[in-house]
This record gives C-alpha cells, structure tokens and sequence, in this order.
C-alpha cells in the first residue's frame, strides 16, 4: 500500500518544536464527558486487568491500547474514547497490570510484548459483547502491543469480526527508539519515565520483599533500571535481550488485519525503522502516513476538541 499523504496541517503557532508538541498535551489537555464504568477481569496467570469502557447500543467496539505508564485517564485515550462514543461506538479502554491506580497480583508488571494481556481484553470483550466488529487502536507502547497481536495469529487465534487497527506515535523498532531516550534532548522523558517506574518497583517490593531495592534511587538510566529490575522480573538476563524480545519489528511482516500506522516525522522517541516505508509499499494492508509535525502523541489542531490522530483514527476505522 503506498504511502499516504497526509492532511495534518500541524499545531498552533506556539507550538515552537516537537518537544512542545508532545509535553503541552500531555500536561495541560483536558477531555471532559467521559464517565467510564470499570470491570475487572482475570489473566490465565490468576492475575487481573481494568477495563474501563462506555457502553451503549452500539454495533462496533473500539478497544484501546495506552502507553507508557499511562492508563485509561490519559488525555489521548479519552480523547478516542469520546469521539468514537459519539459516533455510536462502545469502547474498552484496558489498563496494563499495575497501571491507572491497582497494583497487579503476580511478580510482573508490563511491558510492550504484553500482548497476552491485549488478547485476554480482546477475547473477553468478543466473548461477552454482541458485536458485528471489533477493532484497535495502540497509542506508543500500546501501539507495539497491538503491531504484535496481530503478528500472533499464527500462533494465537484473532476473531474474524476484528479487521482493522491503527497504531499512533509507535516504536515500531524498540531496538532503535530505546536510543532516542539516552540522547542529551530527550533526557526529561528518560527521567519522567524512570522517577515513575522507580516509585511502581518500591509499590512491588512491598508484595514480594526480596525485590533488591538496594540503590534504586542511585539509578541514573533508563538502560541501568531496565538491566536491574524490568528485564530480570520478566525473564530476562539483561536490558538488551529485553528490549529484543519485545520489538515489534518482527511482527509486522507477518500480519494480515489491515493496520494504519501514523507517525510524526519530528517525534522526539522515533527513528529510522520505526518509520517503514518499505514495508508499507510491499504490503497492501499496510497504511503508513508520516506527517512532518506531530510530535509524540500530539497532532493537536487549532480550534478543535479533537487531535488529528483521533479524527484520523476515526475515518480510517469507520
């Protein structure tokens, strides 16, 4: 599928560069008029995950994926939540184990491979709803999760009513925007993400006291948190197989739903493959669109409720 060319016209004018673009939403965008209803469900692992949704008659069921220590309160989730509600859609905003306010049960916490966690929201939602379609949309980590859901249908059975995805502000190769994180320009997001994971370890320890927090305050890198706690809770022997094991990369090929990935060309967090034009010209169910402006889950327009990416998301699916 060629690559599409995008309509985003781009932010105010006071949105200087693309750092601007990414941290003014993310601290001062409001969405108002969503009252959730919360249901809990339980893992195969006998842990549990939070899906808040907004229910109605509808026929369509929109579920959405968060990012990085995010959660179902994020402004760019209720943002979809509220336009595709509008439009007569129920929605299923899940919340990755630990997140939005509840300590998971078991020793893991999340990551962006937890695509088991996604297929247990999406197999739920399908078993229990009466629904003529399903589809997704993954904003950053969440987007990662999605890319490798769909990779999975060899393995893992998708249902036939879910067609259609779109990804936004994704790393489609970790391996390769993990890197944006120890430049000296994006040092505030490493160290925003870092004092957040560091405080959700501490809340961990407190359920299984043999969690070394020895020093953890000391830990300067993303990189040196990932080696010392992330990747040995998970399974793993150190930040690098880590960061392998969950690259979405690999996946992409292999998936056959039809998928919208839209990424700025100025995210401060992508680089390289995580733009794959070349991919998106073999494939015919993949959609790229590469808007110059956008920032990392910005794509704010002046005068309007909604982001692109949202009204985007919204005509792609519907």
């Amino acid at each position: 599928m060629p690559v599409h060319t995008s309509a985003y016209k781009g932010p105010p004018f006071y949105f200087l560069n693309a750092h601007f673009e990414t941290i003014i939403p993310s601290l001062n965008r409001k969405v108002n008029g969503i009252d959730y209803f919360r249901e809990s469900i339980t893992t195969p692992d006998d842990d549990f995950l939070t899906i808040d949704r907004l229910s109605g008659d509808g026929e369509r069921l929109l579920i959405i994926s968060h990012g990085l220590e995010g959660g179902s309160d994020r402004h760019y989730v209720r943002g979809l939540a509220k336009i595709f509600h509008q439009k007569g859609w129920d929605v299923a905003a899940w919340n990755n184990r630990s997140c939005n306010g509840e300590m998971n049960r078991q020793r893991i916490l999340y990551h962006h491979a937890a695509s088991y966690d996604l297929r247990s929201v999406v197999n739920h939602c399908h078993e229990k709803g009466n629904y003529q379609e399903i589809a997704l949309v993954g904003i950053s980590m969440g987007g990662g999760q999605t890319l490798r859901y769909l990779g999975e249908a060899e393995q893992f059975s998708i249902p036939e009513i879910l067609r259609k995805a779109v990804v936004i502000s994704v790393p489609c190769a970790l391996q390769e925007s993990i890197k944006t994180l120890h430049l000296k320009k994006n040092k505030m997001y490493e160290q925003r993400f870092l004092s957040k994971l560091r405080e959700k370890v501490k809340s961990k320890a407190l359920q299984f006291p043999d969690i070394d927090l020895n020093g953890i305050d000391d830990i300067k890198s993303l990189k040196e948190f990932d080696n010392r706690y992330s990747a040995p809770l998970h399974g793993f022997k150190d930040a690098q197989s880590f960061y392998a094991f969950c690259d979405p990369l690999p996946f992409l090929q292999k998936i056959e739903k039809e998928i919208f990935i839209l990424n700025a060309l100025n995210d401060p967090l992508l680089v390289g493959e995580c733009y794959p034009y070349a991919l998106a010209e073999q494939m015919t169910n993949i959609h790229l669109e590469t808007p110059q402006r956008g920032g990392h889950v910005g794509f704010v327009q002046a005068g309007k409720e909604f982001t692109y990416s949202e009204e985007r998301s919204l005509a792609f699916l519907q």
